[in-house]
Parts: C-alpha cells; sequence; structure tokens
C-alpha cells in the first residue's frame, strides 16, 4: 500500500475519514510504527485486528516457503533473504497485547477489534463477538495483568492448549 502524505494520502487517508471502511491493523510493532497505528484508531474508519500469519504461528518451524522464496523467522518477524517483510509470526493474542503494551489501549478495547469488529465486518455478529445468550461460545480467559492466554473454549467446548 503507499503510504500516506501530504499530497497523495491515498487510501489511508480514505479508510480513516470514511465512516464506513474496514481497515485491518498489524500491531507486531513491525509492519507499522505505533504513532501511525494510533492515528488510524483516532479515524471515523472501521479497524480491526488482523495477523498476517504465517505457517510458523502454531507451529515449530523458523522458515518456510513461500512463492519459491525462503522465509525465515527471527524475534516474531518473516523476511525474505533481501530483508523484504513476508508476514508476520504474529498470532491474535499477542496483537491485543501489543495494542495494551504499545497503543495504550484498554484491553476491553482491544478485545473489541479483535472480536466484534472482524465478527461484524464478516457479517456474523449475529451470533460471533459478543458474549451473549443464543451466540456462539467462542471465549478466550486472559490474565488481564500479564495479557496472557489462559484457556480458549470453541463453541463452548474447552480446547487443549498447544
Amino acid at each position: 500500500m503507499p503510504p500516506l502524505l501530504a499530497r497523495a494520502p491515498g487510501p489511508a487517508a480514505a479508510a480513516l475519514e470514511t465512516a464506513g471502511a474496514w481497515y485491518g491493523l498489524i500491531v507486531d510493532g513491525v509492519h507499522v510504527a505505533a504513532p501511525m497505528l494510533r492515528l488510524a484508531l483516532r479515524g471515523i474508519g472501521r479497524p480491526m485486528l488482523v495477523t498476517d500469519a504465517m505457517p510458523p504461528v502454531g507451529g515449530s518451524g523458523a522458515g518456510f516457503r513461500l512463492y519459491g522464496d525462503e522465509i525465515t523467522v527471527i524475534d516474531g518477524l518473516c523476511a525474505r533473504a533481501d530483508g523484504t517483510l513476508a508476514g508476520s509470526a504474529l498470532d491474535m493474542a499477542s496483537a491485543v497485547r501489543n495494542c495494551v503494551r504499545l497503543l495504550g489501549l484498554p484491553l476491553q478495547d482491544a478485545l473489541r477489534l479483535a472480536s466484534l469488529e472482524p465478527a461484524t465486518f464478516l457479517g456474523r455478529d449475529d451470533m460471533l463477538g459478543r458474549l451473549k445468550q443464543g451466540y456462539r461460545a467462542d471465549l478466550v480467559a486472559f490474565d488481564p495483568a500479564a495479557v496472557r492466554v489462559i484457556a480458549t473454549w470453541v463453541a463452548g467446548r474447552e480446547e487443549s492448549p498447544l
């Protein structure tokens, strides 16, 4: 995506100034600088957390191939041999934690960006994204101080930890 520039604001400015525009934020401390993320959160568009997660998330490998290129993972950064970004090793729990720690968001707001906002974008907010009777019981229990996942439930069934 082109950068936000004074004379060519591009799609980033359009998303920030359009109430009906949805946009994903990769809060990994690498893809987008924290001041730009805070600016994005002040817009009138509809932000939601995304991870740009690649195969190492949830797996044990430190590298993989993407479109014929060897991708290595170092400190959560997925990069080609020339240093070009090639996704991230960011999981959603870490994106929520980074919203709290890097951006100063209250945990409740960070969780909304990871749950209700994506459910609404997908048109599934009638059954996902809220703790409410009749909704699917997909839950994540967090330690609020460490913003660390303690347990998860999918459709009401507890999942075993990885």
